[in-house]
């Protein structure tokens, strides 16, 4: 059954998944590479860069286990890049180069109308202007059976949680104190959301942290 989830999402132990002052020099914000720790040594983000080597133990395994069985992403539009405002043109590309790391349709929430940019390996990227519940309806479209992975940022996070619309996160929380940026939990009740924590699975260098919508019903 296709799920929507969110998948190897990496956030500090104060809570937050992203650093403040997210600009071309800082995509995840002011230390926010810090929250990835676990996952650059890992071999899957070596191959990802072109690299070889890299860690096979358990954050690996669970990284990797991130991208089964996804059909389609969303992501909003500081996630695709730091340009504000309408686009001044088609020159930015995302922050990935050529060939981005997602290999399906991506949905990218956007107030301001682009078309569509076909990349190499199977990537496209759509520019939905219409609101989370369009992108999500075109997403699972797209999936053709698969899972939709929303793959963030923290804003485009809190308003599917907030809608009842994931199913499933996978958290890799990172030993790391940020103190300020953006809060994924910040005013969220998880428990009246109907979340519950499945399982928790220590990592070389994060603690993988499972959460899932309870059955209705149950307690």
């Amino acid at each position: 059954m296709s799920k929507v989830r969110i998948a190897a999402f990496s956030v500090s132990i104060d809570g937050f998944g992203a650093g403040p002052n997210q600009d071309l020099q800082n995509p995840l914000g002011l230390r926010g590479f810090e929250l990835h720790g676990w996952f650059r040594p890992t071999e899957l983000f070596k191959k990802m860069q072109g690299e070889s080597g890299g860690t096979t133990g358990i954050d690996n395994e669970i990284a990797a286990q991130s991208f089964e069985n996804v059909g389609a992403w969303i992501l909003g539009r500081n996630m695709f890049g730091p340009v504000r405002g309408p686009w001044r043109d088609d020159s930015w590309k995302g922050w990935w180069g050529d060939n981005p790391p997602y290999h399906t349709p991506v949905f990218v929430l956007t107030h301001h109308a682009r078309s569509p940019l076909t990349m190499e390996g199977g990537t496209t990227f759509h520019f939905v202007t219409d609101g989370l519940e369009s992108a999500l309806k075109q997403a699972k479209d797209a999936a053709n059976g698969k899972d939709v992975r929303i793959g963030g940022g923290v804003s485009i996070i809190r308003q599917y949680m907030a809608a009842g619309q994931i199913d499933e996160m996978h958290l890799a929380m990172s030993p790391v104190l940020l103190g300020e940026g953006e809060n994924l939990f910040s005013g969220i009740n998880l428990a009246q959301l109907g979340f519950k924590p499945s399982r928790v699975v220590p990592g070389e260098n994060a603690t993988h942290v499972f959460i899932e919508k309870r059955e209705r019903g149950k307690r």
